[in-house]
């Protein structure tokens, strides 16, 4: 009848229901009855139900009084914890807040008063993504770029921890130079507990010891240029002084004021001519010109003389970012000593005019070899400079037939099927790959000996390139035995992106080459603000006598007992001399080797263009595309069109430009893509083919040029037009791979 689960109020009340109702029954019954024996007898079953009721009533009371006191209990320790909380958030330095189901529960002084502008919406109940907005909108942010700056993005950055638990942290700067930074975590009981500490003095003392440091490097570089005995001044790409030394304003008699840095190198000259500092006797051409020199890339040299009689030799030198540098030098007692070397000649030639009249038919004689002389000089500078452009032209007409037969050896490495036309088309390829690759390192040997030799630097993906060459490398190593291991990296450099390749190549094939078991480790090291990229190898080994004479042409380790030709050493030491990279060896005659390449980090933050971050993977599937194809060259236009067929590719074939108009105007509809060579015929090149076809066309259609020509112009002149350039002879695979890149580019 009484449920032990009820409310004690519910128990008590039912008891007394049942108390009364008893007691009603036992007058009933004394009525009825009739006796005192009846009435007796239920009055002591009455009492003995009270007494047990009035136990029961007893305990449930006292179970109401324990729980009381319990609940009592646990007001005043809730009360204690509370107070010990604000006690403690009133002490914390920062400010302190807990959110509870993403709403505001308690924050202490410090929280609130952060941002005057957001402290009347933090109250309790506030949403935790309404604290986050509002701060990221107050105007007691500083906007500024800078250290630490705050960005939108940066105060509602949120990360993932251990199942799935919000954390975050960020610094965030507020106007006078002050900084906090605000850190919130979610707790184990989905409650988000948020920090601000201030971190003014860090940053500030940061910011102090940083300018401390640069003007450290400042002041010792300054004392460098001024114990110089040459005067040295650098201007930026637009002509400003950046820095000098006080050598240069002693030598050319410039004051002080005109010296400081920003002064424009137009006005420096235009001081020296005003004031007729050097003698009008001496000066060559005019300034202007050296600008269009250095331009050029070439170093500009002037001898002057002043008006007090020292001589002065000048050299402008051009700056990888377009400025340049003056060097000055005193050269008064060179020119003394060959102006009293003239004087004491042209005595001794008085002395002996007499004695040369009976050796006049000697002299004319010695005339005639002189002027001889003289011509093959000439001549042999003339064929120099002919060497230089000779290359430029052979370099395309050699690779032109090699590229054509390649394009046909693929072609029939697909279509061949019995096993030994196979293998000759194998030996086939492989001996023309031996003539590509003895034609390239001659010319980049000839390339690198010309005073005209051109990089182009640029910053790309390093670990992109290793895995390109260990793909390459990794069949040669392989058929030795040799284990091949490359090190992954994540760095970006800065160099010529292709002659830095055929460095690295030149080298894991040598280690492979010389290595008769074991392995060959290629893999990075940072070193300041450059990486070493490092080639180990357990082969034969190098001896001290021989570590210098390995980089000459044609000289091969192990006696001589190599394979190739004995370029590859001096080609990487040729362009790593040029690029500025050092190059190291370390070796044991027995043991192994290790070549080491030192190039500089590319800049922090910069991120690779869409090309140069491809994947030269071939793709797979049919190429369902209209290609064109401009050259010149009929057998390689005929390889190239039965290449791109197999691919599933819609081939137009055209040797001209003119040839290409009509194509397209016959179908009626561009071209998906085009492929042109740049050196045609009767002076046509397949920019003009780019130019044409996209005007006639009105779109910017997807365009390839396929060329020997490796100029930085042409590379510049791909980034402007937006057109890539191809080097022959052709990477099948890359030439895939481009394609896809550049269609699916316009698709989108």
């Amino acid at each position: 009848m009484i449920d032990p689960s009820d409310p004690y109020e519910i128990q008590i009340a039912k008891q007394a229901k049942i108390i009364e109702a008893l007691i009603n029954r036992a007058e009933r019954g004394h009525e009825v009855g009739g006796t005192a024996y009846s009435l007796f007898q239920s009055a002591i079953a009455l009492q003995t139900e009270v007494w047990e009721k009035t136990k029961d009533l007893e305990k449930a009371l006292d179970t109401l009084g324990r729980a009381s006191s319990e609940l009592e209990i646990a007001y005043q320790a809730q009360e204690r914890i509370q107070r010990n909380l604000a006690d403690a958030m009133v002490a914390m330095e920062g400010g302190f807040a807990l959110f509870s189901e993403d709403k505001l529960q308690v924050c202490n002084s410090q929280f609130r008063h952060l941002l005057p502008d957001v402290e009347e919406l933090i109250k309790p109940g506030l949403a935790f993504d309404d604290y986050l907005a509002a701060v990221n909108s107050s105007r007691y942010l500083s906007r500024e770029e800078g250290e630490g700056a705050t960005t939108r993005s940066g105060v509602t950055a949120t990360a993932q921890g251990p199942a799935g638990q919000r954390f975050s942290s960020f610094v965030m700067a507020l106007r006078n130079d002050r900084w906090f930074q605000i850190s919130y975590r979610q707790t184990s009981s989905d409650n988000m507990a948020v920090l601000q500490t201030e971190i003014t003095d860090l940053v500030r003392e940061n910011r102090r010891e940083k300018n401390r440091l640069i003007d450290q490097q400042a002041h010792l570089l300054q004392a460098a240029f001024d114990h110089m005995s040459l005067g040295v001044c650098t201007f930026s790409s637009g002509g400003e002084l950046l820095v000098r030394n006080e050598r240069f304003g002693e030598l050319l008699g410039i004051p002080l004021p005109l010296l400081k840095k920003g002064t424009r190198f137009q006005r420096i000259i235009e001081h020296i001519e005003r004031h007729e500092i050097l003698d009008r006797r001496s000066q060559g051409p005019e300034f202007a010109g050296w600008f269009k020199a250095l331009r050029r890339g070439e170093t500009v040299q002037r001898r002057f003389r002043r008006r007090d009689g020292m001589s002065l030799d000048m050299r402008l030198h051009s700056l990888p970012d377009d400025g340049f540098i003056v060097s000055i030098m005193d050269v008064t007692a060179e020119t003394e000593a060959a102006a009293l070397l003239e004087r004491r000649v042209q005595e001794r030639t008085v002395e002996l005019t007499e004695a040369n009249r009976l050796l006049q038919v000697h002299a004319n004689e010695q005339t005639k070899i002189e002027g001889a002389l003289r011509q093959a000089k000439e001549a042999a500078e003339a064929a120099h400079v002919s060497k230089t452009r000779f290359l430029a032209a052979a370099s395309h007409d050699l690779l032109q037939p090699i590229n054509a037969a390649k394009l046909y050896l693929s072609t029939l490495t697909e279509t061949v099927e019995q096993s030994e036309a196979k293998e000759v088309v194998s030996r086939l390829n492989r001996s023309f790959n031996s003539i590509e690759t003895l034609l390239q390192a001659l010319l980049d040997i000839s390339r690198l000996d010309s005073s005209g030799a051109e990089f182009n630097i640029t910053s790309f993906s390093l670990g992109n390139m290793l895995q390109g060459l260990a793909e390459d490398l990794a069949p040669l190593a392989a058929e030795k035995g040799i284990e091949l291991t490359i090190v992954p990296s994540s760095r970006w450099v800065t160099s010529d992106q292709r002659y830095l390749m055929r460095c690295v190549q030149n080298l894991m094939a040598n280690a492979i080459q010389y290595t008769e078991r074991g392995r060959v480790l290629v893999g990075c090291r940072l070193s300041g603000n450059r990486l070493r990229i490092e080639v180990w190898d357990t082969g034969i080994g190098i001896s001290e006598k021989d570590k210098a004479r390995v980089f000459k042409e044609f000289t091969r380790g192990g006696g001589g007992k190599g394979t190739g030709m004995g370029l590859g050493l001096s080609i990487v030491e040729r362009a790593c001399r040029h690029l500025d990279h050092p190059v190291r060896l370390e070796s044991r005659l027995g043991h192994g080797s290790m070549f080491s390449i030192e190039v500089p980090l590319a800049a922090p933050g910069y991120v690779g263009s869409g090309e140069s971050a491809m994947v030269e993977a071939m793709p797979e599937g049919s190429l369902d595309l209209i290609v064109m194809i401009v050259e010149n060259d009929a057998d390689e236009l005929n390889a190239m069109t039965r290449k791109l067929e197999n691919w599933g590719a819609s081939v137009l074939a055209a040797g001209s430009t003119a040839e290409a108009v009509a194509l397209m105007q016959e179908i009626g509809t561009p071209p998906d893509i085009l492929l042109a060579d740049y050196q045609l015929d009767d002076e046509d090149t397949g920019i003009d083919t780019i130019r044409t076809l996209r005007a006639l066309a009105g779109e910017e259609i997807p365009a390839v040029i396929i060329s020997a020509n490796r100029q930085r112009e042409l590379f510049q002149l791909g980034q402007e037009m937006s057109f890539s350039v191809l080097n022959k002879p052709v990477q099948l695979v890359r030439l895939r791979a481009l394609i896809d890149w550049q269609t699916r580019g316009r698709a989108a």
